[in-house]
Formats: structure tokens, C-alpha cells, sequence
């Protein structure tokens, strides 16, 4: 081995020609440039890397040819004799940057055509075999295993990249915002209890035993207060906590992009979101991504069967109800809505036991039933059903689906709402794609109802958002009068079947305010007890507001092409709760207790060890 390094210690100054790479950005006392970096143009030139062995492979006792890997990728490092390290040492190598010989170029490397020979190798740090290996074989691995050694698993190419997609979402929304001249400001993580939302996380006081504090669900109190004080603009990157069931889109810790915007209307709100996210989203893909387009909530149900629509796949729901006014036909007399979908060439893909499982499906989603139709030669239609349709109505059916020859319909006959929700949940079961395969079509989705049905213990209605959500202007008349046809002035963005986060133009006004709690059953001593340190600084003069919040683990994971937002955030839980890197949740001992006036009554269970088994603004 031979040391090519400066006498001086100096570290080597790119020639003529020569581009800046984010390795000379990276230089460092140790590195001139990142492994990942180097390319033909550094022919000749003396470098330094540092990283971690990805593999070793030995000829003879005359050469070592070990891949050294850092995040920006792999570079081949031709040692003369043997080297002896091993996988996941750290290595310091100085070298001189050499194009490979003919015919050992490899293509799937970024720095394929090149290698470092006449190497120095200086061992940083030893290291035991790592668990698993740190490659893509590691995605076959138990997501157990891979998040107690976190530390390794982060190693890897996906992971890394996936780091560095969220990097980068979060500083092109953060540029994005600078010319709206919004102020950044932090908001509190000890809050008061406000549970009307999600289950919240408690802090018990050591200071005032008895009492405690929640970690905040949202900043969305705090965030409103904010407009009152006169901030204009907001904007944080806010970590929230939600004690609910975890999924694949879902973490007791969050992150989301908040805002709030003074004097603004619905279209202003949207304007600036729309900036942020396709920002983030042309930081980190090379994609085309379309503009944003916008739908009502009736029109997403009456189209799609869901509040949070896939655009990226037909199948869209079709309205049969006029066809089958005064029909004959039992299971679709007086139905409140008949709709249905057609599968092109579904008929050849769905046999009897297929058909039978799409029926059990619809029941448990609370259909009362699902028609089938084959659609065969000549456009007749075959269905146990058919027999008691007309022949208007089979030709209705045929007119409306625009159906042909193999091609399968589904229909259901109930209330709107069902109907829509059990063809949108069959929708997706039979066509919607990956998450992030595909193209990015975001969709925003307005005028949710003010109030989701009726609460059976109080006759009350339900609020479809928080309570301080503004009703559309010309609905207002109609609050007290029919309020489950009042719309709302609440938003919902959404990405390819992922709901990316919620908003709405708020409540300013302490009259409009009343009248809302009114209709909850909120008298005004219960608003004071549950809300007074918000509401009282109403008083005060409140300016017209809205605002937003996007989930950023969510619109990172789709950016990214994973399924799950495990895969895009360093350290998370797993389903079940549980962190196997800390061992996290815990107990704590008898004098912490003791000190924050806290009993310990549940029966003990164990909660260490291996794992068993949107956000609102």
C-alpha cells in the first residue's frame, strides 16, 4: 500500500474543469470528497473518502478489492495486498482516482466507471457483524429486528434516501413560504386537556399533584390565538401526538406542515398549500406533476365512494337510481340510491366463489346486498337479477355503464351514503394501485357537511370538523333548520387515495360561535369551562382566518414509493406501539411516582421486549 496524501495535510483542490460536488461541499479533515461522488472527470487526482465496508473480496495476497460505502453511495477501492477488514468497518482511504480496466465497468453504480488505486487504508473503527445485512436483502427481514438496530437499518440506500426525500419536502416548503411572508413561530407541547378529538396523551404535573397536561393533538388552539395577537401569517413544522391505534399511516408522533393565514378567504388558503406540497413534490421526484384539482365533497362521493378519491384508476361510480324509479324488482324498489360500477373485462376475472366474496364483502361494509352483472355477447346482460329487470331497465343499465362484451358490473341499491361508501371501498379493493406507484394526482376536496349525522343519545347533530369550523355563507340560514345540509368551509387535500391533511376558514365572530355550540348542546358555562382561555381573547378582536395542516410523514412516504410511514421517519414505533431500539414504553420506578403523585392501579402487564403481533388543522 502506498500513501498518496499531501506531505503538508492539505486537502486536495479540484482542477480546472472540475465541478464542485457535494463531496467538496462535504469536505472535511478527513474526506475531500463523499464515496459517491467521484466520476471521470477526478481522474488523476488524489482523494481522500471515508465510510463503512460493504463488501471485501480478496485475490490472493496481491490485491483486496473492497467496496466502501457513505450515504451518497458505493465507490471500489483496489488495495495492493491484503487489507484485513471486515463488513461495516470504517475506513479512511486515500487514493488516486482511476477509470476501471476494460470490460469491469459496472453500470449499476453511479461511480462504476471509475475506482481508487494506490491506496492508503487507515481503520477508524472495528466492527462485530451486524445482524442482518445492510442491502436490500434487509426488506425480507421482520420490521422487529430492523427497528431494534435502527442505527444499522438507517445505513442502507433506502433508508437514507428516504431521510434525505423528507429532508428535502421540508426545506422546498419551507422556501416555498418565504414569499408569503409567513413568521415561524413554535407552540407549546404542555397544553391543557381539550378532549373533543383523539385520544390524548397525559403529562402529570410534579409541581401541582392531581393536575396534569396533554401533549398537543394539533397546534390548532394556538395557532388561532396567534391570529388574534396579530401574527398575520404562521407557519411551524409541528410535532403532534395522538393516542390511536396505529396503521400504516398513522404514529402516536406526527409531523405536520401548520399554518394559519389572517384576512383571508377559502381560495387563499389553498393557494399557498397548493405552492407547498408541489414544491416538495418536484424536490424529490422528476415526475411531471399535474396541477391541483378540486371537487366538492358530494361530487368525490357521488364519483369515487370516498371523502379521500384515487384519481388514478377509472371505475368510477355510475347513477342508476332514475333507471329503476318504479321498478319491480324487490331488492331496488324504493331505494334511496341505486348505483353501480363496471369492472372492464371483469366477467372472465371474477368466477362464482370471486363473485360470492365481492357479496360478503359489500355486507360487511353494510350493503344490504350486491347485484352482479356479466356483461356478455351482444351486450345481454347475465345476473340471477336479470330475470326481474325489464327490458328498459337492462337497457338503461347497458346506457348508462357504457358497457361491453366482458365486461362486469356491481351494483347497490340502499341509502346514498351507503351506497356510495360500499362502492368505494369495492372500488379500491379492485383497482387502486400502490401508494406511490404511478402518477402524483392530488385533488382537493371542499364543501364538507358541517355536521356527520346525528348523535342517537341527544339528537344533537355531530360536527363533521372541530367546532369552530365556519359554515358556508349560504348555508348560515339554514343552521337551525335543517343542519345536516349546511356545508362548511373546510377543505381536504388529498394524494393518491391518502388523505395529506384538513383545514378550514374558522369562527371569528362570538354570535356565529354561540349559535354552533348551541346546536352541539355546548352551553355558554360549558364552552367557558372547556374552551374559555380560547374563546375569551375572541373578545378582543378577532380577525377572519383559516388555515391548514399537512402530513408530512404521509406526503413524504407517496413522494418516496413506500406504503408505510414507518419507512420514512429515523426512529418509530411499531403497530403495536411498542419501540424495540429503546424498549420504550417502560415503568418507571416508585419514587418517580411518588413525586408526581401518581398510583399505579391497572394490572401489570408486560410491555417490554419483542413486538406481539390525518391529520386535523
Amino acid at each position: 500500500m502506498t500513501t498518496t496524501q499531501p506531505a503538508t495535510g492539505e486537502l486536495p483542490i479540484p482542477g480546472p474543469g472540475v465541478s464542485a460536488t457535494s463531496g467538496q461541499r462535504q469536505r472535511t479533515a478527513m474526506r475531500t470528497h463523499l464515496c459517491g461522488d467521484l466520476r471521470a472527470d477526478h481522474v488523476g487526482r488524489t482523494v481522500s473518502v471515508c465510510g463503512w465496508v460493504a463488501h471485501r473480496r480478496q485475490h490472493g495476497q496481491s490485491l483486496t478489492f473492497v467496496d466502501l460505502r457513505d450515504h451518497s453511495g458505493l465507490l471500489q477501492v483496489v488495495v495492493d495486498g491484503s487489507v484485513d477488514v471486515r463488513s461495516e468497518y470504517v475506513l479512511r482511504v486515500t487514493g488516486t482516482v482511476a477509470i476501471r480496466p476494460d470490460g469491469t465497468a459496472n453500470p449499476a453504480l453511479t461511480t462504476g466507471e471509475v475506482e481508487l488505486r494506490d491506496c492508503a487504508v487507515e481503520i477508524l473503527s472495528v466492527a462485530t457483524p451486524p445482524p442482518f445485512p445492510l442491502d436490500d436483502r434487509a426488506d425480507a427481514v421482520d420490521e422487529s429486528t430492523r427497528l431494534a438496530y435502527r442505527y444499522l437499518d438507517l445505513r442502507r440506500e433506502r433508508m437514507q434516501r428516504n431521510l434525505r426525500a423528507r429532508s428535502a419536502v421540508l426545506g422546498a416548503m419551507r422556501a416555498a413560504l418565504a414569499p408569503f411572508d409567513f413568521v415561524e413561530v413554535e407552540t407549546p407541547l404542555l397544553m391543557p386537556s381539550t378532549p373533543e378529538g383523539a385520544r390524548e396523551f397525559i403529562v402529570p404535573s410534579r409541581q401541582f399533584p392531581g393536575s396534569f397536561y396533554a401533549l398537543p393533538q394539533s397546534p390548532q388552539l394556538f395557532k388561532q390565538l396567534l391570529m388574534v395577537g396579530g401574527t398575520d401569517r404562521y407557519f411551524q413544522f409541528a410535532r403532534c401526538l395522538r393516542d390511536e391505534d396505529l396503521r400504516a399511516d398513522r404514529q402516536y408522533e406526527f409531523t405536520q406542515l401548520d399554518l394559519e393565514m389572517s384576512f383571508v378567504d377559502q381560495d387563499d388558503v389553498l393557494e399557498v398549500i397548493s405552492t407547498a406540497v408541489l414544491a416538495a413534490a418536484r424536490a424529490v421526484t422528476t415526475e411531471p406533476v399535474p396541477p391541483i384539482e378540486r371537487i366538492t365533497w358530494r361530487e368525490a362521493m357521488n364519483r369515487f365512494g370516498v371523502d379521500k378519491p384515487d384519481l388514478r384508476f377509472g371505475l368510477e361510480l355510475v347513477e342508476l337510481t332514475e333507471i329503476f324509479a318504479g321498478s319491480g324488482f324487490k331488492a331496488f324498489a324504493g331505494a334511496d340510491a341505486i348505483k353501480g360500477i363496471r369492472v372492464p373485462g371483469g366477467s372472465a376475472a371474477h368466477n362464482r366463489r370471486r363473485l360470492d366474496d365481492l357479496t360478503t364483502r359489500a355486507k360487511s361494509l353494510g350493503a344490504k346486498g350486491l347485484v352482479w352483472m356479466r356483461v356478455g355477447a351482444g351486450g345481454k346482460l347475465e345476473s340471477p337479477a336479470a330475470k326481474f329487470l325489464s327490458d328498459d331497465e337492462l337497457a338503461g343499465i347497458i346506457a348508462a355503464t357504457e358497457a361491453v362484451e366482458g365486461d362486469l358490473l356491481l351494483l347497490v341499491a340502499d341509502e346514498w351514503a351507503t351506497a356510495c361508501e360500499v362502492l368505494g371501498q369495492l372500488r379500491n379493493d379492485l383497482g387502486r394501485p400502490p401508494a406511490g406507484q404511478g402518477p402524483l394526482r392530488f385533488v382537493w376536496v371542499v364543501d364538507f357537511p358541517l355536521f356527520v349525522g346525528v348523535d342517537q343519545a341527544t339528537g344533537r347533530p355531530k360536527p363533521g370538523h372541530h367546532p369552530f369550523t365556519r359554515p358556508h355563507p349560504d348555508d348560515i340560514a339554514k343552521l337551525e333548520i335543517d343542519p345536516l345540509e349546511v356545508r362548511s368551509r373546510a377543505y381536504d387535500l388529498v394524494l393518491n387515495g391518502w388523505e395529506l391533511g384538513s383545514g378550514s376558514i374558522r369562527i371569528h365572530e362570538s354570535a356565529l360561535q354561540q349559535r354552533i355550540f348551541g346546536l352541539l348542546g355546548i352551553t355558554p358555562e360549558e364552552a367557558n369551562a372547556r374552551f374559555g382561555f380560547f374563546l375569551t381573547p375572541f373578545g378582543y378582536g378577532a380577525p377572519p382566518h383559516g388555515g391548514f395542516a399537512v402530513g408530512i410523514d404521509r406526503l413524504v412516504a407517496i413522494l418516496a414509493g413506500e406504503e408505510n410511514i414507518r419507512e420514512v421517519i429515523a426512529f418509530p414505533k411499531t403497530q403495536s406501539g411498542l419501540d424495540p431500539l429503546t424498549g420504550a414504553p417502560t415503568r418507571v420506578t416508585d419514587r418517580q411516582l411518588r413525586e408526581l403523585g401518581v398510583r399505579v392501579i391497572a394490572p401489570e402487564a408486560p410491555v417490554t421486549g419483542s413486538d406481539p403481533a390525518g391529520e386535523r388543522g
